[in-house]
């Protein structure tokens, strides 16, 4: 792909693509490992380059934890910290113990040598446990960088935090700390047909351990980080505009906050690809901005009708390589649609947000490979749209 660079000087501009092959060496590597988790593994060297953070929802045995391991194994010369929460983690075990010299001379400081506040990736499994005695901290150290524990105040180091859980929060209290994660990527098992291809890929790997494997700095993906800022966003400004409106009149709730802050992501999806400019295919990031399962195929229905079907040049590899989508989820949702319609009444705007989100599954359907499922689909939409054209 070309890069447009004109303004860098040739010092400059190699440091950068340098930066930007290496990362792209680790990513094709972790695909390579983790067959079948191509979209994780991606979404992941986003959140790097855009200094954003991940959440990975999904069941056990699904490789959340092992990819984020292998990611922070190809992160040399950083003190990288994984750590599995429960209900009684305790703050010294994620941010270190007090300094037991320092406390004798008076001062209350943390000895965080090997601990979060040194690490340059964190990944946080089971991140929903976190209790009250460190989830103040815990959200300042995802939102702002910075740790601070009594009169103690320092930045952190964190390229990104990854968080990882087999369901959402329960409670409304840990709501607060979904927020902080930018990006939730829902993973599943493998599909059957690749399968075996895990098995073998597997197999190998107990057989032959990799030993040489591609590595990135840390100082290379804040030159990233810091070249990212430089992206120009202004080819998709409407049309970025348009999509945040539309998603609130969907009901997905984006702050003006978050909204700021996609647009990390968007621009890191365009230096990926090897550009200075975004396209309107770098809006594919946004399909993983979901707050619930439910909405998982609303939202991709939503991003897919922008960015459309159709590959454009030297846009991001998983601009279009999104899963069809599921004719029985498709149809589960049209009958909640149906229901809720009949339990509407005089509620208009519950009305026009049911219309809405019937035309996205109505698009989403068009992607069904199966015509006699999308035909049986369609008589339903078509069944609903009746109904509702009655009572207009």
């Amino acid at each position: 792909m070309e890069f447009i660079t004109n303004t860098l000087p040739a010092k400059q501009l190699h440091l950068h693509m340098n930066a930007i092959a290496q990362l792209n060496q680790v990513l094709e590597y972790l695909k390579n490992t983790f067959v079948g988790k191509d979209e994780i593994i991606d979404l992941l060297g986003i959140c790097l380059v855009a200094r954003e953070n991940a959440f990975l929802l999904g069941p056990p045995g699904t490789a959340k934890s092992a990819i984020v391991r292998a990611l922070s194994q190809c992160i040399v010369d950083g003190n990288n910290f994984e750590y599995l929460l429960t209900r009684f983690t305790e703050p010294s075990e994620i941010f270190g113990p007090f300094d037991i010299r320092k406390l004798k001379e008076g001062e209350l400081l943390t000895n965080t040598e090997g601990m979060m506040p040194e690490a340059s990736l964190v990944f946080l499994d089971e991140i929903f446990n976190a209790n009250s005695a460190i989830l103040n901290s815990l959200l300042m150290a995802l939102n702002e960088r910075i740790f601070r524990r009594g009169r103690e105040t320092r930045l952190l180091p964190a390229l990104m935090f990854v968080g990882a859980s087999n369901q959402l929060p329960q409670e409304e209290t840990l709501n607060a700390l979904l927020d902080r994660f930018l990006i939730r990527v829902n993973c599943n098992y493998v599909a059957p047909d690749q399968l075996e291809q895990v098995l073998i890929q597997g197999w190998k790997q107990q057989k032959n351990p990799i030993q040489d494997i591609p590595s990135i700095t840390p100082n290379a993906i804040q030159d990233l980080q810091a070249m990212s800022k430089n992206i120009d966003l202004s080819p998709i400004r409407a049309q970025y505009v348009d999509l945040i409106h539309s998603l609130r009149n969907t009901g997905f709730s984006v702050s003006d906050r978050r909204a700021v802050k996609i647009q990390n992501l968007i621009a890191a999806s365009a230096l990926l690809a090897g550009r200075q400019e975004v396209i309107t295919s770098d809006l594919w990031v946004m399909r993983n901005i979901w707050d619930t399962e439910e909405q998982i195929e609303t939202l991709q229905a939503m991003i897919e009708g922008v960015i459309g079907k159709e590959p454009i040049p030297d846009s991001h590899p998983q601009a279009f390589q999104n899963a069809l989508p599921d004719a029985e989820v498709l149809m589960q949702e049209i009958i909640s649609l149906t229901e809720r319609w009949k339990q509407s009444a005089e509620n208009w705007e519950e009305k026009n947000l049911i219309k809405d989100q019937l035309r996205f599954l109505q698009n989403r359907n068009n992607w069904l490979q199966s015509e006699e499922k999308r035909r049986y689909i369609q008589q339903n939409i078509d069944a609903l749209w009746q109904k509702i054209l009655a009572q207009s």
